[in-house]
């Protein structure tokens, strides 16, 4: 893994633990195949150490003697030659001892210690044991003997032979050599096809990262999912999934761009002609007070326009911005309601229309829901200016906060007595510069766009329905008006 970058390598991390195992295993390897050679070293070896021992054992025999000797003293018969014949070997030293009945030496080493003669003992039965002789590891073979003539006596002789290790470590090591020396060419040839092995699989996704990095940055269409192996198939399925949503929204962002370069367009244009206008006036003398206060104020009503749509523009990319929305902090609702309309009285007036707020007081402070203060204020200023534009003269606007009685959600509502908005174009008006057949309402069509931003960054819905039956109102000559309700997430009263 790379100190600098912080990435960490696939290939070399399944290298690792496909080796790291494999490395651990290997000296326990080595361990089990030094013990297994030791047992196929010693089973020879025993074999012929057990003969020998057994060979001894026939020698001995016990014959009272009343003339030479003392009645039953023993004595064991070996012939010299065969005395010679245990010393014959060359690679390794082989002592020899026996014991008579009382446990005296009657012939061989003295060197070789007596093992425990632990019951039940059974003659003629062969044991092993390692010890030592001289300081010198050797390998013992002894049995209890019952002489001829002495059946069913418990008193036996002790026949040991004794054997150094040479010829044992000797053939232990070949086999070692025989079996782990191969292996020090396996593993190596082991850790190159696994080597290769894993380049050969990590190739498809060398050649979709080489696919990747030629694209073209315009270019979001999706990976092509057929020549990827299983395993990675997830990943380019979100990666395309992603390249999907993000091609949505740059077509959106153009799509936006183009319609608010056109509806900049017919402010500035028009700010531009009566400018023109009025200067041509001017310069040909024709121009009176009347005709130019006319002109200064077309000027005004466009550049106000332009204003407004810039304006318009900044907030809906201020409600885009996520860094900017995610800063929230406790908002009173009804604060901030109340502010609103009390800034929208004057223009309401002018229009001779019937502006007010219902809900709780701000000094109870009854709603709390966490977000952004600028943003809902700017969601509620947006829906009052919408109610405003469509309101005929002498009709009624309410802003209205409404508490859940559990507490779950704070509800805010926009309702006026205009025209309503037909059920089939409920969801058409929250799309940036949409406007209604048969309106000639002068506005920047951002509006309810900005409020539909809010409400998503905010984690609320909104909903649009009629303040009024459409069939009561057209029986009384009026609109069925509009009433827009939004539901935010409710913020936890702090005691």
């Amino acid at each position: 893994m790379s100190a600098a970058s912080g990435h960490r390598s696939l290939f070399g991390e399944i290298l690792d633990w496909m080796l790291a195992p494999l490395l651990v295993i290997w000296p326990i390897s080595v361990a089990l195949t030094w013990l297994v050679a030791q047992g196929i070293a010693n089973k020879p070896y025993d074999r012929e150490l057990g003969e020998m021992a057994r060979t001894l054992g026939l020698q001995v025999a016990t014959e009272p003697s009343p003339g030479d000797l003392p009645k039953g003293r023993s004595r064991y018969a070996l012939a010299p030659e065969a005395a010679a014949l245990l010393r014959a070997d060359e690679s390794d030293t082989i002592y020899y001892q026996v014991l008579g009945l009382r446990g005296e030496l009657l012939s061989g080493d003295r060197h070789l210690a007596v093992p425990d003669k632990e019951p039940p003992v059974v003659p003629w039965e062969l044991h092993f044991r390692d010890d030592e002789v001289s300081n010198e590891s050797v390998r013992v073979a002894f049995l209890w003997v019952v002489p001829e003539g002495m059946a069913g006596s418990d008193r036996m002789m002790l026949v040991q032979v004794a054997e150094t290790l040479g010829k044992r470590s000797r053939l232990t090591n070949e086999i070692i050599k025989g079996v782990i020396l191969p292996q020090f060419v396996i593993l190596p040839l082991a850790v190159l096809l696994v080597w290769l092995a894993l380049a050969r699989g990590i190739a498809p996704l060398n050649e979709l990262q080489r696919r990747i990095r030629s694209r073209d940055s315009s270019d979001l269409s999706p990976i092509d999912e057929h020549r990827i192996p299983d395993e990675v198939a997830p990943l380019v399925q979100a990666i395309n999934d992603l390249l999907e949503r993000l091609d949505q929204s740059i077509r959106a962002q153009k799509h936006f761009l183009a319609d608010a370069a056109h509806q900049l367009k017919t402010p500035l244009a028009g700010l531009r002609t009566q400018a023109e206008l009025a200067q041509r006036e001017i310069d040909e003398g024709r121009s009176s007070p009347a005709e130019l206060r006319r002109s200064l104020q077309q000027i005004a009503l466009s550049s106000q326009r332009a204003a407004h749509m810039v304006n318009q523009l900044l907030a809906m990319a201020r409600a885009e911005d996520q860094e900017h929305a995610s800063r929230r902090s406790e908002v009173n609702l009804p604060v901030l309601a109340m502010e609103t309309v009390r800034d929208f009285v004057p223009r309401a007036m002018e229009k001779r229309l019937d502006l007010g707020y219902e809900g709780p007081e701000p000094d109870r402070a009854g709603l709390r829901l966490q977000g952004h203060p600028l943003l809902i204020r700017e969601l509620i200023r947006n829906l009052v200016d919408n109610a405003l534009l469509y309101t005929p003269a002498g009709g009624t606007i309410t802003v209205r906060v409404v508490e859940d009685p559990f507490g779950q959600v704070c509800v805010l509502q926009v309702e006026d007595s205009g025209p309503g908005i037909l059920e089939s174009e409920r969801e058409k008006v929250f799309q940036p510069f949409y406007r209604a057949l048969g309106t000639d309402v002068d506005g920047s069509g951002l509006g309810l766009a900005i409020v539909r931003e809010i409400v998503q960054q905010h984690e609320a819905d909104i909903s649009v329905d009629d303040t009024r039956p459409r069939r009561q109102a057209e029986a009384e000559g009026q609109g069925p008006g509009a009433r827009f309700t939004i539901r935010f997430p409710a913020h936890p009263r702090r005691a």
